[in-house]
């Protein structure tokens, strides 16, 4: 959550559901050229980076070698993983001897951190992306290849990417316990199921039952004043954050058009072809 004039705003991620096409960005001079495909990161590695056992810090080799033996990559892509960012995307290059990518190294990586603090839906970070460098061309001569080239063309190409990739919202979701007396356990399930959570146990400890579940970030705002009503005061729980989970089709578009308005942008989602430029 964050706090913008005293009204609570939920955080949100942009990630994608499918793979998408390999899109080409050009810089901005049209002199360099990127081809870049999108897809989803998988859970199993999503979740080794949070248990630490994949990191930013660690040398490329204990990465790959912890992505084919827990990840079940393929050795070309483990190896060549050029970087992990904060928000769980990964930059992997899958090119075959492209000039002068070694001094663009730094400039592409960039780029990619760029486009992943700022998705194409609505400015929200990108989260559990793939981004495959699948093939570039650089211009021979340095001047005509500096960041305010480099890096705008990569993220051009990894917009375009995503958006054919089956972009999809992420919502915050917390996990709630609440313990309250029998009597009122229909009540805070059915406050619970209402706001769109899920009930995951229901155990009863001596005169008490401790309910947990799972309820969207975005529908905590009230809550207090619900369950103290439903159960008069006789409800204790605590919520801390879980995971992300996509958010339903059916409200997805509204949240996306509400996040544009406030960051003053157009209300139209950009579509891949905004991104994806020819030969």
């Amino acid at each position: 959550l964050e706090i913008i004039a005293s009204k609570p705003i939920v955080v949100y991620r942009e990630s994608v559901a499918g793979q998408g096409v390999v899109a080409m960005g050009k810089s901005p001079n049209k002199h360099n050229k990127f081809w870049v495909q999108v897809e989803p990161l998988e859970e199993k590695v999503i979740g080794l980076i949070d248990k630490g056992e994949i990191s930013e810090e660690m040398n490329r080799k204990q990465i790959a070698t912890a992505l084919q033996k827990q990840g079940g990559w393929s050795t070309e892509e483990a190896r060549n993983v050029w970087t992990i960012e904060d928000h769980k995307n990964m930059l992997i290059d899958m090119t075959k001897g492209v000039q002068y990518l070694h001094e663009a190294r730094d400039m592409i990586i960039s780029g990619f951190r760029w486009g992943c603090e700022n998705g194409p839906l609505a400015e929200e970070p990108m989260r559990g992306v793939k981004v495959k460098l699948m093939d570039a061309q650089l211009h021979e001569d340095p001047v005509h290849r500096g960041p305010a080239q480099i890096m705008p063309a990569t993220r051009r190409a990894m917009f375009g990417s995503f958006l054919t990739a089956k972009p999809v919202l992420l919502e915050p979701v917390y996990k709630i316990e609440v313990s309250v007396s029998s009597q009122y356990v229909g009540d805070v399930s059915n406050i619970i199921t209402r706001s769109k959570g899920r009930i995951l146990s229901s155990e009863q400890k001596g005169p008490l039952t401790m309910i947990s579940g799972y309820i969207p970030v975005a529908q905590t705002f009230g809550l207090a004043v619900d369950m103290r009503s439903a159960t008069s005061g006789h409800a204790f729980w605590q919520s801390t954050f879980d995971h992300w989970e996509k958010t339903p089709e059916n409200i997805a578009l509204t949240v996306i058009q509400e996040i544009r308005k406030r960051r003053g942008l157009p209300p139209e989602i950009p579509t891949a072809d905004k991104f994806l430029d020819e030969l």
